[in-house]
């Protein structure tokens, strides 16, 4: 799992090789890192595929820079990990944050994306409501430090009523949190709404039946806009994290989106 210099940043990033079947590339989710999808890259790759997973500018092993960035800034770090990889075109996707970027480099680079795997993600920015509560949250992480009072609503809020919010929570108590940029980033980002009918690649849409990050209706808007979408499939029982929390029903989504597309 090396750390490379992509766009003048360092990346770290996890590739199972191969490459008998098309590529598949997964950004995580805010707080998470590339670990997040160890189930479905070891089950895809059983299968033939080559997946690489990443960790975004902030988060795991991959420092932020002293620069704020965007999402598109991140979309072209994806695009120039698949050209430091030799991967001309591959399917690319993640969750949330990882969905944002997706979608962005399925605009920037069309003819690169066969298709997009868009798990409990949006094109809209954020609320007012949900960037008051979240200035207010990483503020207070900011302030206080990776504190139980702040962590377990927001471990509860990602992966739900399950032991895995345990395990995220001591990982955020021994490496440093995504703030800063990172957060500039999540808070400022664009609304891409008018642009998803500019989506070509066919698309699956995922989502946990008790996500309360990503309203369902944002996801519809999703299935509805972008031409080659799937309908929404949700994970029953699963909060933000389906991949984490339910990898089983996760996987076989994916793989049975994956196995539609062919092989080339």
């Amino acid at each position: 799992m090396p750390l490379s210099r992509i766009n003048g940043h360092d990346l770290y990033f996890a590739d199972t090789g191969g490459d008998e079947r098309p590529a598949v590339l997964l950004g995580h989710g805010f707080f998470l890192d590339h670990t997040m999808f160890t189930a479905q890259a070891d089950a895809l790759a059983a299968r033939g595929y080559r997946v690489v997973t990443w960790d975004a500018r902030g988060h795991g092993d991959s420092p932020a820079g002293d620069e704020p960035f965007t999402y598109w800034d991140i979309a072209h770090d994806l695009i120039g990990l698949m050209d430091h990889l030799g991967i001309q075109d591959a399917v690319v996707g993640g969750l949330s944050q990882g969905g944002f970027t997706a979608l962005r480099t399925a605009l920037l680079a069309p003819h690169r994306v066969t298709g997009l795997l868009l798990l409990d993600t949006e094109a809209h920015p954020l609320s007012d409501a949900d960037h008051r509560d979240y200035t207010a949250l990483f503020g207070g992480l900011a302030e206080q430090g990776a504190v139980d009072e702040l962590l377990v609503p927001l471990s509860q809020q990602i992966i739900g009523d399950h032991p895995q919010a345990a395990h995220w929570r001591e990982r955020w108590k021994t490496r440093p949190l995504p703030l800063g940029s990172p957060v500039r980033c999540l808070l400022e980002r664009d609304d891409i709404t008018a642009r998803a009918g500019e989506i070509t690649s066919p698309t699956l849409l995922l989502r946990g039946s008790k996500d309360v990050s990503i309203p369902r209706e944002r996801m519809e808007f999703l299935a509805s806009a972008i031409p080659r979408a799937s309908s929404l499939h949700e994970v029953e029982g699963a909060a933000h994290a389906p991949p984490v929390t339910h990898p089983e029903e996760t996987t076989s989504l994916l793989l049975s989106f994956l196995d539609s597309l062919g092989t080339r």
